[in-house]
């Protein structure tokens, strides 16, 4: 094994290369450790954390409202009217109470003290990381008819908690108000007010009857304000999610029980609608668990369970009949799964995936005992649900006889491959990439300008299928989508293997106009539904064309917007020539390759999807049928447009 001689590190490895960092310094020094990142996701993780705090005295019964506000200079205040965060002698410290949890790593009132039944924050790490990462915090807390405060300074304690007032004697609760430290937060300390109205209306939504308030201050004559209280909890998260959607049974179905020994709850809320996608949101102690776990499991499993024995009972499902699958009696489904509970076992550092097997259970046992119920209760919705999962059977098994039909054709041809993909040489996914390019012009010159070693050219042409008015059987067999799955070589929806995937990177490069945009979205909305974990992975990447060329003599410049060309034409003053790129077709291989297909020079967008509701919604709306909300959208966001070709 070679090793660079520029890396290796000439220092001795000993005891005093071991740093032991006292107090919050390893927050500082190790900030993404804690909070995922320094860049606009770490930034708002902040606000977060302090309003899980509320929550968590929300879950316990002791908070009803919750305030945010963002200040004038991105500083944040979040007010509850909870307990107060204890201003007494802590015992073991010497110190009060709450300059404990506001320095003190793993200091808080989570670790089996008795003062949470659940919590959903960073086991009482959140307040001292918030408190580390901000360039200066303070604390209010209302007690027995005294207000105490404390500022801290990146962590520090600049001086005692100390009584600044009387209040009401009845009145409790915390103002936490602090700036994030630009030191940190390097990128960025600006906060995206959709941002935190969307994981504040969620949390809304999950904790049914808490009032949270979200307010902008920063510009005094536009001020913005949000209002949050759901009485129907999770049921009324189902019917927002649903908005743009067409139910097929108007009500929605809402079960919940508690464990025996009150250590737990669980609360599931489902609605069909006519789409052919799932949407199911998994939260345990109000974190979104993004990989699912055993509450997702045990709903899952259920769910099939019971819609087959209902089947069968009524002969829904003839004898000879197999049985639906999940995809089946999921198709169209919203549902959220809720779980809380005293000991929550996560899995991995993101929280990202619920390991607890009791709440499995739990959640099955909801699911079969309230759901059989409620179709022998409601046959009308029942036979609308049974309706849409027989018609997504009956499409399951033609896309089983479509596909076993295309591969048989791929075995009769000399070469499995689609015929336009100009393949590449090497075989490693690691450093492969494919350009899926619109039209034959512009595969023509991709050809000629790539690197043949690891660049792939697959050219499309003319319009493609819209799988979201569309079930898995329609793709089969569909000229303008198949080469593309075929040269992928990871398979589709249920069959999908991404260890098979022959590209590392799939990108798509269309013209930048209305025809390449519309492409570009068709294409976007197959991976979604269909390959959902390219997306998700981060395999797909838009190329960036650029717009302009400018030319002064034999020198030639490009430009990826107006303002660079302005700036261009400015630096040039006079004796330049334009010229404004249509389409990828307009230029030659060369120019392809320096602009946007060269890895040293070239630019693109990675495709992340970090809220799979918001997604699902956005394809809804771009690609429905319902041509109301596609409006409301353009209208809203037709400022944004730039270099709209008419």
């Amino acid at each position: 094994m070679e090793i660079n001689e520029m890396t290796q590190t000439t220092q001795a490895y000993d005891e005093n290369q071991i740093q032991v960092l006292e107090g919050l310094e390893a927050v500082r020094k190790r900030p993404g450790m804690y909070i995922g990142s320094t860049g606009p996701r770490g930034l708002h993780h902040l606000v977060y954390e302090i309003v899980d705090n509320a929550i968590d005295e929300a879950l316990a019964g002791y908070c009803d409202k919750i305030e945010v506000k963002i200040l004038p200079g991105n500083v944040i205040r979040v007010t509850d009217n909870g307990r107060g965060i204890p201003v007494g002698i802590q015992q073991k410290t010497g110190l009060p109470a709450v300059t404990v949890v506001f320095t003190i790593l793993h200091a808080g009132g989570k670790f089996g003290g008795g003062g949470y039944k659940v919590a959903g924050g960073l086991h009482g790490v959140g307040a001292s990381v918030v408190n580390a990462l901000s360039e200066w915090l303070e604390v209010e807390v209302f007690h027995e008819g005294k207000i105490y405060h404390q500022r801290f300074e990146r962590g520090k304690s600049v001086e005692d908690l100390h009584v600044i007032g009387d209040c009401d004697p009845g009145r409790t609760g915390t103002h936490v108000t602090f700036q994030a430290d630009s030191e940190i937060f390097k990128e960025s300390t600006v906060y995206e007010y959709e941002t935190l109205q969307k994981r504040l209306r969620e949390q809304a939504f999950l904790n049914a009857g808490v009032r949270i308030e979200l307010s902008d201050e920063r510009d005094p004559e536009r001020l913005v304000i949000d209002d949050f209280r759901y009485a129907g909890g999770i049921s009324s998260f189902v019917e927002f999610i649903n908005k743009e959607k067409e139910p097929i049974h108007e009500d929605v179905i809402h079960f919940s029980c508690v464990a025996p020994d009150d250590s737990a709850t669980a609360e599931v809320a489902m609605q069909y609608n006519d789409s052919y996608n799932e949407l199911l949101l998994s939260f345990a102690n109000n974190i979104h668990t993004t990989d699912g776990g055993t509450h997702e499991d045990g709903f899952k499993r259920s769910l099939t369970r019971v819609m087959n024995e209902y089947a069968r009972k009524y002969n829904i499902i003839k004898e000879n009949d197999k049985n639906l699958s999940g995809d089946d009696v999921r198709e169209g489904l919203t549902a959220i799964i809720s779980v809380k509970m005293k000991e929550a076992q996560f899995e991995g550092q993101t929280k990202a995936r619920l390991g607890n097997t009791e709440i499995g259970t739990m959640v099955s046992q909801l699911m079969g005992d309230k759901l059989a119920t409620y179709l022998e209760e409601n046959p009308a919705t029942a036979r609308a649900i049974f309706d849409k999962a027989l018609a997504a059977s009956r499409a399951r098994e033609a896309a089983r006889k479509a596909r076993e039909l295309v591969r048989r054709k791929s075995e009769l041809e000399t070469a499995s491959l689609p015929g336009k993909l100009a393949d590449c040489q090497s075989r490693n996914p690691d450093e492969t990439e494919i350009y899926i390019v619109e039209g034959d012009s512009a595969g023509g010159s991709a050809k000629g300008g790539r690197d043949r070693k690891y660049q792939a050219i697959l050219p499309l042409w003319g319009k493609m299928l819209n799988v979201e008015k569309a079930r898995l059987d329609k793709v089969y067999g569909n000229e303008k989508l198949m080469p593309v799955v075929t040269a992928l070589g990871c398979g589709i929806g249920d069959e999908f293997d991404l260890s098979k995937l022959r590209y590392g990177k799939i990108i798509i490069m269309a013209d930048a106009d209305v025809d390449g945009s519309h492409i570009r979205t068709l294409l976007l909305t197959f991976f979604f539904r269909f390959m959902k974990p390219l997306v998700e992975e981060g395999h797909i990447y838009l190329a960036q064309p650029p717009l302009f060329r400018v030319s002064k003599g034999k020198k030639h410049f490009y430009a990826f917007s107006d303002r660079e060309r302005d700036q261009l034409m400015a630096e040039m003053v006079s004796g330049y020539e334009i010229q404004r790129y249509k389409g990828l077709g307009e230029m030659d291989s060369e120019q392809l390759w320096e602009t946007t297909m060269n890895p040293e020079t070239r630019t693109m967008l990675r495709v992340e999807v970090e809220d799979a509701a918001a997604a699902d919604e956005a394809f809804t709306v771009l690609m429905g049928d319902k041509v109301e909300p596609r409006r409301a959208f353009i209208e809203k966001n037709a400022k944004y447009v730039q270099n709209l070709d008419v």
